[in-house]
């Protein structure tokens, strides 16, 4: 048994060195080592994962060696490997070198070829599917990443050309990689919730939509960008995929403009409505992206959303809360202004975002009118204007 131990030991940081520039002097002979290893950890989870005692074990030796390895200076920002993470641990594996650029070119030819050889793909917990279509997804996911990249916003005007044609990219590309086998976020969930119900969940933005998943899931590759959807190989390689357009900072504004383009993209299709759900949900699970989508998009261009999907209207609403709760009345200037620690908007804008609410959904008026009363009351229910934002929005919604 202790043999078996030091070789999980060993498993965990073969994982982490194919995260390094130690992978260049990787050939085809020491792939098909590296795919190997992973095999046998396959297996061995495979044997001992209903078995406490010797699982506990070798839980003990995972953690002592993600200890180790966290520690030691050639492996920064290492992510830790459990026993679960054993059952993916070839997807894993596949993962990290496409995702790493010091792999030689030459060994990405027989990559394909010596991931697809295993006899014992789709094998794990998950009932994932084989190893080799895994990673034809994989590479389809970087060159579509790539594409969407090459070109960016050419004019601050929305929607621009650029993103537009890149919205419909990215929508086809997930309609590939999930193949329909997502539902979630359809039309009929826009009769349901509102502005009232999301005030009853708590409010709160970011705790809420975070969303964990299930501590049993291992992401697209160990330490990569976390469980997307439900687990499927095609849901990996879409969050992937996702995640790595926002890899650069630079080029968040046309993110946004190309997500939006793809929202607003309607497809009756089975994939396509699965992969509107999947991008929404990403969406909602990224608060600051969604806070920079609704400053920077028109109130106008947020309706579709808010009109279909119960879930984008609520953390809408959430969304112009935390804004209004965070202006401050500047009395030299005579007006409302951001109080600059978050994404806001000014009080005009703020304003307009109400207004366009009100006629996308205009049964939430009463329900929106109430709770400003309420929080305008708590400010002391003074009609001057500036002592408290809610009063001065009630006013100007009134006009």
């Amino acid at each position: 048994m202790e043999a078996v131990l030091n070789n999980l030991t060993g498993a965990a940081e073969l994982l982490a060195v194919a995260r390094t520039d130690a992978v260049s002097r990787w050939d085809a002979r020491a792939l098909h080592r590296a795919f190997q290893w992973t095999r046998y950890c396959q297996r061995v989870h495979s044997r001992f994962r209903d078995k406490r005692a010797i699982r506990a074990a070798m839980e003990r030796r995972l953690r002592a060696a993600n200890d180790g390895l966290r520690a030691a200076a050639y492996f920064p920002g290492h992510a830790d490997v459990t026993f679960a993470d054993l059952s993916r641990c070839e997807r894993a594996l596949l993962a990290a070198l496409l995702g790493n650029p010091a792999l030689p070119r030459a060994a990405l030819g027989s990559l394909l070829l010596v991931a697809g050889s295993s006899p014992d793909v789709g094998t794990g917990e998950n009932g994932d599917g084989d190893a080799a279509g895994h990673c034809a997804q994989l590479i389809a996911c970087k060159s579509a990443c790539e594409v969407l990249r090459a070109a960016r916003a050419r004019t601050a005007a929305f929607p621009g050309g650029d993103a537009e044609v890149q919205g419909v990219m990215l929508m086809e590309t997930l309609d590939a990689l999930l193949g329909g086998g997502r539902g979630g976020g359809g039309e009929e969930e826009g009769r349901r919730g509102g502005w009232g119900e999301e005030g009853r969940r708590g409010g709160g933005g970011e705790g809420r939509r975070r969303g964990g998943g299930d501590e049993e899931e291992i992401g697209v590759g160990v330490g990569g960008g976390g469980g997307g959807g439900g687990g499927g190989g095609g849901e990996h390689a879409a969050q992937e995929l996702l995640e790595s357009m926002l890899q650069k900072s630079e080029e968040e504004d046309n993110v946004i403009l190309v997500i939006a383009s793809a929202l607003r993209r309607k497809s009756s299709a089975t994939a396509g409505s699965a992969s509107r759900g999947f991008l929404l949900n990403w969406l909602l699970q990224n608060d600051q992206m969604l806070q920079k989508m609704c400053s920077r998009l028109p109130a106008e261009d947020m309706m579709s959303q808010v009109k279909d999907n119960a879930d984008f209207r609520a953390a809408y609403c959430d969304v112009l809360r935390r804004w209004a709760s965070d202006m401050t009345f500047d009395i030299q200037g005579g007006e409302w202004r951001p109080a600059g620690t978050t994404a806001g908007v000014s009080f005009k804008t703020l304003t307009r975002h109400f207004r366009a609410l009100f006629e996308t959904c205009p049964l939430l008026r009463e329900d929106v009118e109430t709770e400003l009363k309420a929080r305008k009351m708590a400010d002391g229910d003074f009609d001057v204007e500036g002592l408290s934002v809610w009063g001065d929005l009630l006013a100007a919604l009134a006009k």
